[in-house]
């Protein structure tokens, strides 16, 4: 199907846009016409969408990034800057879930994944979206969130310390929620909206590090790729959400996030230490 022009001259980047979620989000926003940078960590396994993508007369782009290395994080920021493109919707989609261990930089693995790689990658590119403002940023959260007891301050400078890996998973979402809501709250600047969403039960990559057995059965009751990508598209492109902010979303409605969501100080002793953790 050729390209439509209803996001020409559009730029966005979707991470983990390889796979899954990711990858149904990359290629609706390039079908309607937008130049979509797809970041992942394996070229190898890239490449072959963006040349798809292409292919139907996508304007499509291979980016590198590791979030679970920030170093990777910067360079892959650093060199999208250096291009002088602009950037109006940041979608914040990549993560994992089940893993254990520990990022490049010392953080435990799921926390460093779905939260401080995101939050540092976000920080940099801001000033482009400020510049290319009306701009998004849309981070994909979860209803996890909601079993979140809290954020282990100390815990998350250690391994993975429970055995599935999902109490330190609802965390992460956590932040995620926390992060949106700290950005409208003056962090993202002027003309730069920001979103969480929990995209549903979703049969996606996200589940790769469960024991397949479980993974299996688990996706017996999940929605499809394309099911669960229609919220973040929703964010990222409809005019129906271009005036909201800091919102959390569930099935392209508009859901009230966790009590600890809602807690300013919690959201801003996350940004101050996630800002001290990723300087450097």
């Amino acid at each position: 199907m050729s390209p439509t022009t209803e996001l020409a001259g559009r730029t966005m980047i979707v991470t983990g846009a390889n796979t899954g979620l990711g990858r149904v989000t990359a290629e609706d926003l390039c079908r309607r016409g937008a130049r979509v940078h797809l970041a992942g960590r394996s070229e190898e396994k890239t490449r072959p969408v963006v040349e798809s993508l292409r292919a139907t007369g996508g304007d499509a782009e291979f980016m590198a990034l590791d979030l679970a290395d920030l170093t990777s994080v910067r360079a892959a920021a650093e060199a999208f800057l250096a291009s002088g493109e602009s950037l109006h919707v940041l979608v914040n989609n990549a993560g994992i879930a089940g893993a254990r261990g520990l990022t490049k930089q010392g953080f435990e693995l799921t926390f460093g994944t779905n939260h401080l790689g995101p939050f540092l990658f976000t920080q940099l590119l801001l000033p482009r979206l400020r510049e290319s403002a009306p701009a998004r940023i849309v981070n994909v959260a979860s209803r996890g969130h909601y079993r979140a007891p809290g954020i282990d301050w100390e815990a998350l400078r250690r391994p993975t310390a429970s055995a599935t890996g999902f109490p330190e998973y609802c965390v992460s979402k956590l932040c995620n929620v926390l992060f949106t809501r700290e950005l409208a709250r003056g962090k993202a600047g002027p003309g730069v909206r920001s979103y969480a969403l929990h995209p549903g039960g979703v049969a996606s990559d996200v589940w790769r590090e469960v024991p397949w057995g479980i993974r299996h059965v688990m996706k017996l009751f999940m929605l499809t790729n394309e099911e669960g990508a229609r919220t973040q598209l929703w964010c990222a492109t409809s005019p129906d959400v271009a005036e909201h902010d800091g919102r959390y979303y569930d099935d392209r409605k508009e859901k009230k996030p966790a009590a600890l969501a809602d807690d300013a100080t919690l959201a801003r002793t996350l940004w101050e230490k996630s800002e001290a953790w990723t300087a450097g």
